[in-house]
């Protein structure tokens, strides 16, 4: 398993690639536009080669000037910060003290796609062990910029695991709708290089857009796309833009993680026909961790289903914690802080969980959003999964509010079907409905209606806005 454009335009010449649109590039022809960025790389960085002190940058687009650069650093062994596109002018700058800003690329001045070179023959393979592949700024740092150290040797072992539950179909595509400056996104990339199969870019992600519903779903209708990686707002976003969308025939996995996705969404999709495969992973375990088994029925029984190939779950004290060739080989910059694996090679993470009687983990939600009112544990996840189930609620997102008498008062912000309408009648059989199903310190003191949650830009609930935005306007509840 080696990740090579040179190798896989050998093994796999006339395999598709990529897809851009109407656009296909065998591994062939990207191997052909790859060696001369490999050889402008070489000439420009003579002498001062990416190192994980000191790092290219890359601002991490998915259009094709970026990934012939992208794909070119993954050959020459160079580490590449990959900087999410959608940060601010504000976020970028607080990572130049970390990476000047002399050794940022610029993916279009690099490029010339038109341009071609014999594909030279690829030495020895490097070495798929501990060489940094990537370093990504997770969603959820806070602080100091602090990057994910992540080698070869993890996306290899990711992907391993990952074929060993989907498996490859020779005609396989996977549908990149995820940023790569994400490990979901950028583990699409290098899962395919390595199996030679082709990676399916949307039009409007090409063209530096984001990824509309409609837009998506074009891509799954029309581009046999396989395989696809979502998010639970994505999911939400497909089944929302058309009433009568329903999975076309080729789609044989959505891999649903990023986020918890409520029982409810779970069900529309079901209804649809898309076969989804829930899953939970984090930056510092190079994406999965845990994944429902291929072929399963899901129907809200089987949480993230059970640990990946090779990796192992533990839970201790109600934390997640994590065990594996997957795991991440440190921070960045090194003394950036943070949780390292113990001695054991055990990763505390900062989620909560419980395995089921079958060996499933279900993801109860992160330590930080432990709503604690009253001295009793409240757990947002669980208030969200009765508040959903609610007949006219979309969608619940639950968070605490600071006061003086009980701590924290539990808050929630409902997403009602169709428009803000009638939402007295809403609110009165939703006062009923969580009395009946929720103890007295588990109900929702404080109610808001909104139209969408506030998302990261990895497109995830961003809980914490979502509170903050929904302050000002809470209402008393029940």
């Amino acid at each position: 398993m080696t990740l090579s454009v040179r190798r896989a335009s050998r093994e796999a010449p006339d395999h598709t690639a990529l897809v851009f649109g109407e656009r296909t590039w065998s591994f062939a022809e990207l191997a052909a536009v790859v060696e001369p960025m490999i050889a402008r790389l070489e000439e420009r960085w003579r002498g001062a080669p990416a190192t994980l002190q000191s790092p290219l940058a890359l601002v991490g687009a998915s259009d094709l000037p970026t990934l012939v650069v992208l794909y070119a650093l993954i050959e020459l062994g160079w580490p590449v910060a990959l900087v999410h596109p959608r940060f601010t002018d504000t976020e970028r700058a607080a990572l130049y003290p970390l990476i000047p800003k002399t050794r940022w690329l610029d993916a279009r001045e690099l490029n010339d796609v038109a341009a071609t070179t014999p594909v030279r023959a690829a030495a020895e393979p490097l070495p798929d062990d501990e060489l940094c592949l990537a370093i990504l700024f997770t969603s959820g740092t806070t602080g100091a910029p602090k990057g994910v150290v992540l080698s070869r040797r993890a996306f290899v072992a990711g992907a391993r695991a990952s074929a060993s539950n989907l498996g490859w179909r020779d005609d396989d595509r996977w549908l990149l709708g995820l940023p790569i400056a994400h490990v979901g996104g950028l583990s699409i990339l290098t899962r395919c290089l390595i199996a030679r199969r082709a990676v399916v870019i949307p039009r409007d992600v090409a063209e530096g857009r984001r990824l509309t519903p409609e837009a998506l779903r074009a891509a799954l209708d029309e581009l046999d796309v396989s395989i696809v990686s979502l998010v639970p707002t994505q999911l939400e976003w497909l089944l929302a833009s058309d009433a009568a969308w329903s999975a076309p025939r080729s789609l044989r996995a959505v891999l649903l993680g990023g986020a918890a996705a409520s029982p409810r969404l779970l069900e529309r999709a079901w209804e649809r026909a898309l076969p989804v495969l829930t899953t939970y992973g984090l930056t510092e375990a190079c994406s999965q961790v845990t994944t429902q088994r291929a072929g399963t029925v899901n129907r809200g029984k089987l949480g993230a289903g059970p640990p990946i190939d090779g990796v192992q779950v533990d839970i201790l004290g109600g934390v997640i914690r994590v065990r594996g060739p997957t795991l991440f080989s440190g921070y960045f910059p090194s003394d950036a802080g943070g949780r390292h694996p113990d001695a054991e090679g055990w990763f505390e993470t900062d989620d909560l969980g419980r395995y089921d009687a079958n060996g499933n983990l279900h993801v109860l939600g992160r330590r930080s959003d432990l709503v604690i009112t009253g001295g009793e544990n409240v757990v947002p996840s669980e208030v969200e999964a009765v508040v959903e189930r609610c007949p006219g609620v979309r969608a619940a997102c639950v968070f605490g509010v600071p006061d003086d008498t009980w701590g924290e008062l539990v808050a929630v912000a409902v997403v009602p079907e169709g428009a803000l309408a009638a939402l007295e009648s809403l609110q009165a059989g939703l006062a009923r409905h969580v009395s009946e199903h929720l103890s007295p310190h588990r109900r929702p003191r404080l109610l808001r209606f909104v139209d969408a949650f506030e998302t990261t830009p990895a497109g995830k609930l961003d809980r914490g806005a979502t509170a903050r935005l929904s302050g000002p306007h809470l209402r008393r509840f029940p």
